[in-house]
């Protein structure tokens, strides 16, 4: 529903901020990952994604789209809902919980608080092959998405209501046909044909 917000913080902690904009407060939860981005900032985009439960609705808020993608991953296994999803980011940097679903690392994704070693190898197997077109800088460096448009492309059938995993696969199966197609465009229409 909102894919960021750009605007001045007039409120910053470790778990929680509030950006102004035109007039109106939004509390935003954060990671500690995305606190240190912006601790020395006044104001700044920060990506967001609303969670809507019967109690209320909690908006949580990243520094950049992959550190989104990365929560947006982990929440969609289960056991693992957003407040645990952000707590490994906070205290697990998003490159490194990608590096250590990777290598298979369960040690240390249980070693953060609330993920048992049940959860942490349904994290393994259920992420790894997503994970793998993904790469990781050296420490300090962004975690980038390797093909924004592969990505951009599953956004969009995702958003015309295919499933996420049905959408990957269409796209794989173009890509593998046709490895040169370069138009965004031309990539959705023919991975809609694939499916």
């Amino acid at each position: 529903m909102y894919a960021y917000l750009n605007g001045p913080f007039t409120f910053k902690s470790p778990a929680l901020i509030h950006i102004d904009i035109n007039g109106i407060g939004f509390e935003v939860n954060i990671s500690l990952h995305t606190y240190a981005s912006i601790q020395d900032k006044s104001s700044g985009k920060i990506y967001t994604w609303l969670q809507v439960k019967e109690d209320g609705n909690v908006l949580f808020g990243f520094a950049d789209p992959a550190e989104k993608e990365i929560f947006l991953q982990l929440i969609s296994v289960s056991g693992v809902g957003a407040a645990t999803a952000r707590m490994m980011l906070s205290y697990i940097r998003p490159e490194e919980v990608v590096k250590a679903i990777q290598q298979g690392n369960v040690k240390l994704l249980e070693s953060v608080k609330g993920i048992g070693k049940k959860t942490a190898e349904r994290l393994v197997l259920e992420l790894k092959d997503k994970v793998a077109k993904w790469s990781t800088g050296s420490a300090g460096q962004e975690l980038t998405v390797v093909n924004t448009q592969q990505h951009d492309a599953v956004q969009a059938l995702t958003a015309l209501g295919i499933a996420k995993n049905m959408a990957e696969q269409a796209i794989q199966k173009v890509i593998k046909q046709e490895p040169h197609i370069n138009q965004l465009e031309d990539l959705i229409k023919k991975a809609l044909k694939a499916i």
